[in-house]
């Protein structure tokens, strides 16, 4: 695992001085994207929280929201919209269980949005269930040899890289017989197909692995941490989706916000407008929670409030959307075209309508609503824990269909 230094004490000061010099030398206007957050990264501002060199200042995590606001002002480019899996859940599990060479391999390169990365976590037979995986790495002298299939993987047709999680020994206990490695998505043996969502995209994808070779070197953590690797990448998924820190009144509630404006007098109701209110409420409530727990946030695992911003976040875009397309009448039952597209980003919003059919991901996605209230009940209220009868058991042992 590589090395994490004591966090250095820099003032707002300094960080605010940091992103106007990186600004200035490099005017989002006249500057390619790549180039701009290959800057950001060597400025230390890529994630102000993580180690020297490796992309971060080895600060307080409270000092990105001053880094990403003055960037979103200057119109400059965002490494989460280039490159959201890796971004948000590939780079905090790189940084935390890496070794010195797959920091200083991967991680530019990867919030540049040179190389895309995807998540390989989910099958078909083991969805909530994650540790029941089945998916095969054996170790063949200094290689790894994977068989499987991984299902719902987001932008896998862009990846170059994807985070893998395997089962490399059955006869352990299943939280205890897992492995990571990082594969190369167009190695051998790696077939993408895509998996069409209701708007008609498919920004998922399943994914077959057939006698694919990965190098050892290539594995995060040793053979066996893959249970403890994943919960990092998990619980940073959780708050990569329901964490996000954006300025007051913007996002899904100001699309509410603009079409209640817009209604002819007569039809604004004092019913709507209440339920404008409440949601109004809900959105700023969460915000300020998500700014609260991101300045109490540190390198490696997140704690339980990545599982509070991701429940409140995910019913939250569901309901403001759901009252968007009420406000539209008719019209919100206008969507376009369902051809297939395999788009070039993750959770694109060209409009209300399709906002309203893919927020309904938002509850399953990272985690099903239901795993999350689980995991607050026991980790926040500490109630018993969920009946688990396969904990102890060795994983070949345990009944499958």
């Amino acid at each position: 695992m590589a090395f994490i230094e004591t966090e250095n004490i820099i003032s707002e000061t300094e960080i605010q001085q940091r992103v106007a010099k990186l600004i200035s030398e490099f005017p989002p206007n006249k500057t390619s994207s790549v180039v701009f957050l290959g800057a950001q990264f060597d400025a230390g501002l890529a994630w102000v929280h993580f180690s020297l060199g490796s992309g971060g200042l080895n600060t307080s995590p409270k000092h990105q929201r001053i880094v990403n606001e003055a960037i979103a002002l200057a119109n400059g480019p965002s490494s989460y919209m280039r490159n959201p899996i890796g971004y948000g859940m590939c780079a905090p599990t790189i940084a935390q269980w890496g070794t010195q060479l797959q920091i200083k391999r991967y991680l530019r390169p990867l919030y540049t949005g040179e190389e895309i990365w995807c998540q390989l976590f989910s099958e078909p037979g083991s969805g909530s269930d994650f540790a029941g995986l089945s998916a095969k790495g054996v170790l063949d002298g200094d290689e790894w040899q994977v068989n499987g299939q991984k299902v719902w993987t987001t932008l896998a047709h862009l990846s170059k890289w994807g985070l893998l999680v395997v089962r490399t020994d059955s006869h352990a206990v299943k939280h205890a017989g897992l492995t990571a490695l990082i594969v190369d998505m167009r190695a051998p043996g790696v077939e993408v197909r895509p998996l069409r969502q209701i708007t008609g995209e498919a920004e998922f994808n399943e994914v077959y692995f057939t006698d694919v070779r990965v190098p050892v070197s290539e594995t995060l953590g040793k053979a066996g941490d893959g249970w403890r690797v994943s919960l990092t990448t998990l619980m940073n998924e959780r708050v990569a989706i329901g964490g996000a820190i954006p300025r007051k009144a913007t996002g899904p509630i100001r699309e509410a916000v603009k079409l209640w404006e817009a209604l002819p007098s007569d039809q604004k109701s004092s019913a709507t407008r209440d339920q404008l209110m409440r949601l109004w409420i809900k959105a700023e409530v969460l915000r300020l929670t998500n700014i609260r727990a991101g300045q109490n946030r540190r390198i490696g695992t997140p704690g339980p409030e990545g599982s509070i911003g991701k429940v409140a976040s995910a019913e939250l875009n569901k309901d403001t959307y759901e009252f968007c397309v009420n406000l539209l009448g008719a019209n919100g039952m206008l969507y376009g075209s369902y051809a297939l597209v395999r788009p070039e980003t993750a959770m694109s919003f060209e409009s209300v309508p399709k906002a309203f059919l893919r927020s309904r991901a938002n509850s399953i996605e990272g985690g099903t609503t239901e795993v999350m209230k689980n995991i607050l009940g026991e980790r926040v209220l500490g109630l018993p824990g969920d009946v688990r009868v396969d904990r102890d058991i060795p994983w070949n042992e345990v009944p499958r269909n």
